[in-house]
């Protein structure tokens, strides 16, 4: 089975570029979930992983690195993963094969492992440029935050997808920090979860 595994950070993104694909697959998995989450903990990376696992899938295609994670080590740990199944992976953007023709691709280890190390440090400045940003804002008189008279009850704050992320990962019993750097988010908005759940 030859598989196309896509994926997007947030709800927002609709993931348009991925029809500019006009390859034809067996199956066509999306994922809208922030990169930084371990592959084996999305829904589809978790469905992709079982048929794997059930020796149904031979090849998986991808458009870059970065789909399968922000986090080198994860993404790492997946494609050798992949490797020990027997799987092909297809990287497109770079035009990269694992095991092309049936063999292995002498130079995929270390390319796969440069180029995770530079999604994740792409990662790392995106997160810093966008924290000096929120500083210059607020200097400026800005104000972070939900407009004031807003109303968003608790109960919607926990129905929310990254609450829903947080409470699982607070069952699994993750400490507050892992589960911002796992979820992408605040501390702060670890703890509230944390507190209005009553988990943990």
């Amino acid at each position: 089975m030859k598989v196309k595994y896509n994926r997007v950070s947030t709800i927002t993104q609709s993931g348009d570029r991925f029809t500019m694909d006009k390859d034809t697959y067996d199956l066509v998995l999306f994922d809208k979930v922030s990169g930084s989450v371990s592959f084996m903990e999305r829904p589809k990376g978790k469905e992709l992983s079982q048929l794997i696992e059930e020796s149904k899938v031979n090849e998986v295609v991808v458009e870059e690195f970065s789909r399968l994670g922000r986090n080198t080590g994860d993404v790492i740990r997946t494609l050798e993963w992949m490797e020990e199944k027997g799987v092909n992976v297809v990287v497109r953007n770079i035009g990269l094969q694992s095991r092309p023709n049936g063999k292995k691709n002498p130079i995929w280890k270390m390319i796969s492992s440069v180029m995770s190390s530079l999604y994740e440090m792409e990662l790392e400045n995106i997160r810093e440029r966008t924290m000096v940003g929120r500083q210059v804002y607020v200097q400026k008189g800005g104000v972070l935050g939900r407009p004031i008279g807003s109303i968003e009850s608790d109960r919607d704050f926990l129905k929310k997808e990254q609450s829903q992320m947080i409470l699982k990962n607070l069952k699994k019993g993750l400490t507050i920090r892992e589960i911002s750097k796992v979820v992408d988010c605040s501390s702060k908005t670890v703890i509230k979860v944390k507190k209005l759940s009553s988990v943990g």
